[in-house]
């Protein structure tokens, strides 16, 4: 029997699949994507094993929105579904996670003693910065298309 790999036939469709295109996770956005949906999903098991568990909606809700967009940009979901304005609703997305997470990881850090508590108020300051740096890039994308006046969508820019 052949060797599939060695007779340079596609990989069999499977887990394979699901996995996101290579450009896409080089990319400046998909590592963004990455690195919000890691720390909100660490974020979330540190609030479930601290005294802080109150806290935990809020990076359940930041990782689920942050995984959906990385599928969402990855197979490039935004190109399909023109009605929303990917950019837009990804800026509003991290100005308020960014506001979230620095609230909450204050509280974490000052109001509770435990050490889940203190790991998640430190992963939260992280994920503030990570979330920081995402709504200022895609504001600046936001605005260089503004200034162009173009009809063109910025979605284009995003992948970059």
């Amino acid at each position: 029997m052949e060797d599939p790999e060695s007779a340079g036939a596609a990989p069999a469709p499977g887990l394979s699949s699901l996995l996101p295109p290579r450009e896409f996770l080089r990319s400046r956005k998909g590592q963004l994507l990455l690195a919000e949906s890691v720390l909100s999903f660490i974020i979330f098991i540190c609030y479930i094993a601290s005294l802080a568990a109150s806290f935990m909606m809020a990076p359940l809700l930041e990782f689920l929105l942050a995984l959906f967009l990385f599928f969402a940009y990855a197979s490039k979901l935004n190109e399909k579904f023109k009605g929303i304005h990917w950019p837009l609703a990804d800026f509003l997305r991290c100005v308020t996670a960014a506001i979230i997470y620095f609230a909450i990881s204050i509280a974490a850090v000052s109001k509770y003693n435990d050490g889940a508590s203190k790991a998640a108020g430190v992963f939260g300051f992280a994920a503030t910065i990570v979330f920081a740096v995402d709504f200022y890039i895609t504001f600046n994308d936001l605005v260089t298309f503004l200034k162009q006046g173009s009809s063109d969508s910025p979605e284009g820019h995003k992948t970059e």
